[in-house]
């Protein structure tokens, strides 16, 4: 409750019928505060949310009134330009302005445009393969999450002032959720809070710059008016008193459909349609050069014909919920076109609202419609357009209706039903014209493919990496441990040294191939069958280079004996701490669906790729699951086995992966629309047995097939098969053993020991007792870097390689041997 001057009834009888009168005397609410308001908003009743019952309706964001659409982008450019005031040209010239989806998507472009910054906006709408940089929720609202997909992950992290606007302030909550969330990923010392109407009590006021306060932050609040609302304490109910007591509305009679014309607009390619994924200066100053000609393809398909032989004279220019902006300048292009005062803007929405055809009430009509973008939440969802029907008196309000949607929203549902957006609309109007913009999907590099990138046949893989051969990123084993364990450098910013192995150690690794190939084709085949049974015969293989992808060509390649498939393989980057590569995501989930793709990997240790993975997948509509040839970690579902076996490939580096270094991930190599990067070592070739490892478990897929089908239909049936984490249990209990303090330097099973060997400085390797000839490889590396191999009873895996848990390079001598940092 608030006190202060009572502005709604004074207003309204000033400015004539106020449209919030009817809500006002009936419910007991009363407007208070600044004498705008009543010129900004009405009131309405909303319909099936319990959190609040009122809904306060703007007459100038062109949201649920249709409004002239100069008054609408004014509304907004006066906004920013009262913040560039605020800030000052500097400070402006750094600023970022974030929008909050749906209602104020079009409001915060237009205070972008008055500040001429750069835009996003928070969006309800999941894009496959964009992992969402963060999200917030919004407590009174009919639907909670705010996702953010900026196509450039550094939008929000230059530090310049945040400006975040949103149509009303009522008690700053989400906007308190929104700067906590960002705050701890880019702080900054600055935030502006914008808003057309400031509602909020002293309390609000009081707990947002105490807030502020507490992050050491500087928060400002720039509104077209200020005021609070006064409601009764039992407003719930004697709304829902109300709402029971409106008759519905009767259905307007069947008239013959309105002609459609649906119009091509010659959008720019690249050109967003929105700040979905960021929107910048020279996207707005493409789109200023090409709305006169977009707004002339308009006016010539709502020119005069047999219908409307004297053209349109009252248009409206319909948005769809978020995609608020591009409509509002094309109306507003189209107003300056035609003339007059002919051109009113509004959109479809999300929000469920009582209709009352009074002109004391802010919603006279509405047109209910089942969602047409397939929302994830549901298609069978109701979304509505309100003050487009005819009301009671059946006069139609618009000559003619031009719908604007992307091509995400141009679905079968926008067409085809009783209740279809489209059919309902052209039973109110005289004609209606449908424009499609093309939804963003911001620019993808193109694959790299053997034999200009690795070894491997063309077809058996694609590269989703960025080509870094000629770029100088290797440094000795000894500098790269010293960089990542003081915390000056991420493992992936460079690459170790790579080595044509000795020949000692290729006929090692030759020894593990005859010994294993027959037990790897096994766990390919239990995989493949695995795979094929669940995700069906249209999946797409993504393995996780590099030790991934030799698994991904043998999944392939079974796939392709067993049953005749030619399947889809790509080779992806994730990193520990980093997450996996997004403009890959995007990449798949451009050319394929996001349901169908399988991520693919050689093993697990301890599981912290698997987490890696789901957490970098949350949100991006792709399945977590990932599949591997052994488990001995027991944190994947789909394996082929859970013992700790040596998998050859591990035993060497590029040279069994097709010539392909690991991958690196570095600013200024990898910009935000690049793939990560590797290097293709051409120079190795002589030392090449990538096609050696994979012909000689693929000569095993004759035998084992029986077998594989058996294991694949045993997994489908286990039990058990639900991970326990088991490994990474036995991995905290080492680390408490050895007094390691960091998880991370703890590597399990065959393969990941075999790597520490290679590319870590290692400790020591724990062995269990009794490990047979799978250990070989893992006794002579461990001999010639001077590490020691202990045997040790009850261990989990056949070993575990430990990295030196303080390692400065005095911890090697001279030769790179290995210095004990504690007795033995």
């Amino acid at each position: 409750m608030r006190g202060g001057e009572r502005s709604g009834t004074r207003s309204g009888a000033r400015r004539g019928e106020w449209t919030g009168r009817w809500v006002a005397e009936r419910a007991g609410i009363t407007l208070t505060g600044s004498e705008r308001l009543p010129d900004l908003v009405g009131l309405a009743l909303r319909a099936g949310n319990p959190k609040r019952a009122h809904l306060l309706v703007s007459s100038v964001l062109g949201k649920h009134v249709p409004q002239r659409p100069a008054v609408v982008h004014g509304a907004g450019l006066e906004l920013g330009r009262r913040v560039h005031e605020l800030l000052g040209d500097k400070a402006a010239a750094r600023t970022v302005v974030l929008g909050y989806a749906e209602t104020a998507t079009g409001l915060g472009h237009s205070v972008a445009d008055g500040l001429d910054a750069p835009y996003l906006h928070s969006t309800r709408r999941p894009v496959p393969g964009i992992p969402p940089l963060g999200g917030f929720e919004e407590e009174h609202s009919h639907a909670t999450g705010h996702l953010l997909l900026p196509a450039d992950r550094e939008l929000l992290g230059g530090g310049g002032p945040l400006v975040l606007v949103d149509d009303e302030l009522s008690t700053g909550r989400t906007v308190l959720n929104t700067i906590r969330e960002l705050h701890g990923r880019h702080p900054r010392d600055h935030y502006v809070v914008v808003a057309l109407v400031d509602l909020r009590s002293a309390d609000d006021r009081r707990r947002l710059a105490a807030a502020a306060a507490e992050l050491g932050v500087r928060l400002d609040v720039v509104a077209t008016a200020s005021g609070g609302v006064d409601l009764p304490e039992d407003i719930v109910m004697r709304a829902e008193r109300l709402i029971a007591a409106v008759p519905p509305a009767a259905a307007p009679p069947a008239v013959e459909p309105a002609p459609l014309v649906r119009v091509e607009l010659d959008w720019p390619a690249g050109l967003p349609d929105g700040g979905r994924h960021g929107f910048t200066a020279r996207d707005r100053e493409r789109l200023d050069a090409v709305l006169p000609a977009l707004a002339g393809q308009l006016a010539s398909a709502l020119a005069g014909t047999e219908a409307l032989p004297g053209g349109a004279d009252r248009v409206l220019v319909l948005g769809f919920e978020e995609l608020m902006y591009a409509p509002l300048r094309l109306a507003e292009a189209l107003a300056q076109r035609l003339g007059g005062d002919r051109v009113r803007y509004s959109t479809t929405t999300r929000s469920p609202v009582l209709a009352v055809d009074d002109p004391g009430y802010a919603i006279r009509t509405r047109l209910v419609f089942p969602a047409h973008d397939d929302p994830q939440d549901g298609a069978s969802r109701e979304r509505y357009v309100y003050n487009v029907a005819p009301g009671a008196d059946g006069v139609r309000r618009f000559d003619a209706v031009v719908l604007v949607v992307d091509d995400v929203a141009d679905t079968p549902a926008l067409h085809q039903g009783e209740y279809a957006l489209l059919r309902q609309l052209r039973q109110v109007t005289d004609r209606v014209v449908l424009a499609v913009l093309p939804s963003h999907r911001p620019a993808l590099p193109a694959p790299l493919y053997g034999p200009a990138f690795s070894s491997y046949r063309p077809e058996e893989v694609a590269w989703l990496l960025k080509d870094l051969s000629d770029v100088r990123l290797e440094a000795p084993t000894e500098e790269r441990e010293e960089a990542v364990q003081s915390g000056g450098a991420h493992y992936a910013e460079s690459l170790p040294v790579e080595y044509r192995p000795s020949p000692e150690y290729q006929e090692l690794f030759h020894q593990a191939l005859r010994g294993s190939a027959g037990r790897i084709a096994l766990a390919v085949g239990t995989v493949a069958e695995t795979l094929l049974r669940e995700r069906g015969p249209g999946l797409v293989l993504a393995s996780l280079a590099r030790a991934g992808t030799p698994v991904g060509i043998l999944v392939r390649r079974w796939l392709a004996f067993a049953h005749g498939l030619d399947v889809s393989h790509y080779a992806v980057s994730i990193v520990r701490g980093r997450g996996i590569d997004r403009v890959a995501l995007r990449y798949l989930a451009a050319h394929h669906r996001a349901a169908d793709v399988v991520f693919v990997d050689g093993w697990t240790g301890k599981g912290a790729i698997t987490r890696e993975l789901a957490a970098a997948l949350a949100g991006t509509g792709f399945d977590p699951d990932l599949a591997v040839l052994a488990d001995p970690g027991r944190c994947v579902r789909t394996y082929g086995t859970r013992d700790d076996f040596l998998i050859p490939s591990a035993c060497l580096n590029s040279t069994v992966s097709g010539l392909v270094s690991r991958t690196v991930l570095r600013a200024g190599l990898i910009g935000p629309e690049d793939f990560h990067g590797a290097k293709h070592y051409a120079e190795l070739a002589g030392g090449d047995v990538s096609e050696a490892f994979l012909s000689a478990v693929a000569a095993c897929f004759r035998d084992v097939r029986a077998e594989a089908v058996e294991g694949a239909e045993r997994l489908a049936a286990d039990p058990d098969r639900t991970p326990d984490w088991a490994g990474w249990a036995a991995v905290e209990r080492i680390s408490a053993e050895y007094g390691i303090d960091d998880v991370n330097l703890v590597k399990p099973g065959v393969g990941e020991t075999t790597r520490v060997l290679l590319r870590r400085v290692p400790w020591r390797v724990l062995a269990r007792r009794g490990a047979g000839a799978d250990l070989d490889h893992v006794r002579l590396l461990a001999a010639q870097r001077g590490v020691p191999v202990e045997e040790v009873d009850g261990l989990p895996y056949s070993c575990v390689g430990l990295i030196h848990p303080r390692y400065s390079r005095g911890a090697t001598g001279a030769s790179g041997r290995a210095v004990r940092g504690r007795e033995s």
